[in-house]
């Protein structure tokens, strides 16, 4: 594990391997750089991989008052160590805050994406209007798993009884670990999970080439919404995962990616 110290002073976890063009690897909610692992793993024969531990996540640290720049700023850190200049991978959350940081001015080459979790339309409810404060609230009476199962309801759209029984499984117990950090996805996504057309300006200012990645057998919402971005401009381009859903097999995955990397084109 290296670190990298935020333009707030925050100290960012982050492994690196492989060798040959930089590429940071930004997960979503709940995401640590552990479950990157796979996918840097296949990447790292092609390319120098980076995964991070988003703030308030792993061994990174965290600051009092959140704001989305900070989170830009943590990324302008680790490309700045990769050499100043890096492509950048972003998974549902992470690929908006990827976006963000794209349009903002970070030194993205280019920008792959796959599925963030747009509502635009009625094939699902959206979320409620006090859902970040609600989050919050939760976060800060230290109700970690209450966060989590609310975010397993409202935002993913699961069944309460199913995630019911989800907080009896192993796994639970990692969920509430990163589960403070929640309302920093809602912030990053905004208002863009309100069931109305994404707002048309708020990338612009992305030039860069922009891959944005779907499956097709998953949440019928995903795939509007990837479509709906990818139509915003003509450096976006579509590309579709036959079979795959929000999880997305790595080794499916990585071929894309690294040609989209190396040559421009996926694979």
């Amino acid at each position: 594990m290296n670190q990298v110290i935020s333009a707030d002073g925050t100290a960012i976890a982050y492994e690196q391997q492989g060798s040959g063009p930089a590429v940071v690897l930004v997960g979503g909610a709940f995401m640590a750089r552990g479950d990157s692992a796979a996918l840097a793993g296949l990447l790292a024969e092609h390319l120098t991989v980076i995964t991070y531990d988003r703030r308030g996540r792993g061994d990174s640290g965290d600051s009092p008052d959140y704001d989305v720049q900070r989170e830009v700023e943590d990324l302008d850190a680790l490309i700045e160590r990769a050499g100043g200049e890096a492509m950048v991978f972003g998974m549902s959350s992470g690929a908006v805050l990827s976006l963000e940081a794209a349009a903002r001015g970070s030194a993205v080459s280019r920008l792959a994406l796959y599925e963030p979790p747009f509502i635009t339309d009625s094939s699902r409810p959206p979320l409620p209007d006090d859902y970040v404060a609600h989050l919050t609230d939760l976060v800060k009476q230290g109700a970690y798993g209450d966060a989590a199962a609310y975010f397993m309801t409202a935002a993913v759209g699961m069944p309460a009884e199913a995630v019911a029984g989800m907080r009896q499984a192993p796994f639970w117990t990692g969920m509430e670990a990163t589960a403070r950090t929640l309302p920093y996805d809602g912030r990053i996504m905004g208002d863009t999970m309100s069931g109305r057309p994404l707002p048309a300006g708020r990338w612009q200012a992305v030039n860069v080439p922009v891959l944005v990645g779907t499956g097709d057998a998953g949440a019928p919402h995903m795939l509007t919404g990837a479509r709906e971005l990818a139509a915003l401009a003509d450096n976006f381009t579509l590309h579709v995962f036959p079979g795959q859903e929000h999880t997305i097999a790595p080794e499916l995955l990585a071929p894309v990616l690294t040609g989209f990397f190396t040559t421009g084109q996926p694979a």
